[in-house]
């Protein structure tokens, strides 16, 4: 796996180079397809996730507990009524947006978002859904929340598959990997520390979920032993769900999500403690625990991710994209199945990439979270120039 590694990245470093713009700050060169970068929209403040609406509207969280909509090219002033109260501090805040597989007729919309807890000093990961109607969000309900406590690593991707089942990622709200590792709340099945979740639409707990009959487990786990997994997509035609996850000083994860599968924070990875770099895990690999299929050394801060499956970038079906916010970078990912063949590094240096989806037209869109710049846009990958 180490030698796999080195050779993928050698190549990337390799690939990254064909990436670097030669016409324009907005043309780009790759691989297979040249580029263009388009901006959408400015004036976002720390956008978190994209969701594109039948009717042509793209719904943007901002961290900060503003949902806004774009029409026809233009970020509407006023953000949506009906968002509820959201713990806007740290990495938490307003987050994910996915809209129901049936939206044309419920009109239902989720988010995901860090809800106060307590007296409101600190917040847990909840999951809402309301019906968005003339612009605004009614009937709002939380239909899911969390089991946790920490300062951080809220996790919050959402993502349905096919049959409806909604998966809801959380992460291991930053709690220290001190001490006995196998008793790290991340490998502790009675709570929601660093777990991805399968709920029905309506929040309440599938029968045929793993861990639904085991005494002293959580019914809507799905799998467990994550550290922050902030990216999530099921791949449209295999239904296989694939995540990304933050790793410490280095050790960034894209799994293969398997039903009741131990992933391995903190007992084993790849990354190390920040600063110190001293050892954090006792080993790379476990009997029991799943490896990742791919993974960084040096961490990219894996974000946003989704599969693919566009006419404009031909060469690009099937590829798996990652954002990533310290690496500013978008990782293009070439699959055979399961197995990544070779990592491309596009659109480097534009800035902390915080989310990447696919439009219904078919372009690629990027959401741009820059910690210190203010106000930030939304790109558009579009075919430029000829081969």
């Amino acid at each position: 796996m180490a030698r796999i590694t080195s050779i993928l990245i050698v190549v990337g470093l390799f690939l990254a180079g064909s990436s670097c713009t030669s016409q324009s700050p907005t043309f780009f060169r790759s691989a297979f397809h040249d580029y263009n970068l388009v901006t959408v929209v400015e004036g976002l403040e720390h956008p978190w996730s994209i969701a594109f609406l039948p009717e042509g509207d793209m719904l943007v969280t901002e961290r900060t507990g503003r949902l806004r909509i774009i029409r026809d090219g233009v970020l509407l002033t006023e953000p949506v009524p009906g968002v509820p109260e959201v713990l806007a501090k740290g990495q938490g805040g307003l987050l994910d947006v996915v809209i129901h597989p049936d939206f044309t007729s419920n009109r239902l919309i989720y988010l995901s978002y860090s809800k106060p807890i307590g007296d409101g000093s600190s917040a847990t990961t909840a999951v809402l859904r309301g019906r968005f109607e003339n612009d605004q969000l009614i009937g709002v309900e939380d239909i899911y929340e969390a089991t946790t406590r920490g300062r951080g690593h809220y996790g919050s991707r959402l993502a349905f598959d096919s049959d409806n089942y909604l998966f809801v990622t959380i992460g291991d709200r930053q709690v220290p990997p001190r001490g006995n590792l196998e008793s790290h709340p991340a490998q502790d099945l009675s709570n929601n520390h660093g777990t991805i979740n399968r709920l029905h639409d309506d929040g309440s707990i599938p029968e045929d979920n793993p861990f639904v009959n085991r005494e002293g487990s959580l019914p809507e786990i799905w799998s467990y032993g994550h550290r922050n997994p902030q990216g999530l997509a099921i791949h449209p035609e295999t239904g296989d769900i694939w995540a990304t996850e933050h790793g410490p000083q280095g050790g960034d994860e894209l799994n293969l999500i398997l039903p009741g599968n131990n992933y391995g924070w903190p007992v084993v990875g790849y990354g190390v403690n920040y600063g110190t770099g001293s050892t954090i895990h006792k080993g790379t690999h476990r009997e029991g625990i799943q490896p990742p299929m791919h993974f960084w050394v040096p961490s990219i801060a894996t974000a946003g991710m989704m599969i693919y499956t566009g006419s404009h970038f031909p060469e690009w079906r099937g590829n798996i994209f990652v954002g990533g916010m310290a690496g500013q970078q978008l990782a293009r990912l070439t699959m055979d199945g399961p197995v990544v063949k070779i990592e491309e590094t596009l659109v480097n240096g534009i800035g902390r990439i915080r989310d990447v989806r696919q439009g219904p037209d078919g372009f690629i869109y990027l959401a741009i979270d820059n910690r210190n710049d203010g106000l930030t846009p939304i790109y558009r990958m579009e075919p430029g120039g000829a081969r």
